[in-house]
């Protein structure tokens, strides 16, 4: 049997999605909420998965470290370099388009997996809003 819990966060941050057909395009923001389901075999011996308190520190954690108020950009993005190295901006560069599906794949793939080592627990979705009428899910 398996037993799941959800922890909510939220940031924000901005991005663009370079090469998109519209506004997108543009270095814009957004405030972000986030759903992570995190999931256990077997509950500790108080009868959880994990304790809340646990997973907002370490998924916030990661998410205050490298994407809260800073730019998440494709790293082939020509406006990189000058974000970075010009303006000294808090950039956190992706091999894809920074587009909410990929964001939430790289919560799931790479964040979660790294913030929860050792913990004995398992990110198995991510649910991204970008907007409060738009998200985006990853799951395994």
């Amino acid at each position: 049997m398996a037993y799941t819990i959800t922890r909510r966060v939220t940031f924000c941050a901005g991005h663009r999605v370079f090469g998109h057909e519209s506004k997108c395009n543009n270095l814009h923001g957004h405030n972000y909420t986030v759903l992570f389901d995190a999931q256990a075999d077997e509950l500790d011996e108080l009868g959880r998965v994990i304790d809340f308190a646990v997973l907002k520190e370490r998924l916030k954690g990661w998410i205050d470290e490298y994407w809260d108020h800073g730019l998440i950009l494709m790293e082939s993005d020509p406006i990189v370099p000058m974000m970075t190295r010009s303006l000294g901006q808090k950039c956190y560069l992706l091999s894809q388009n920074p587009t909410a599906e990929n964001l939430a794949e790289h919560l799931l793939h790479h964040a979660a997996p790294e913030a929860l080592l050792g913990v004995g627990v398992r990110v198995v979705r991510v649910t991204l809003w970008e907007t409060e009428n738009c998200c985006a899910v990853a799951e395994l």
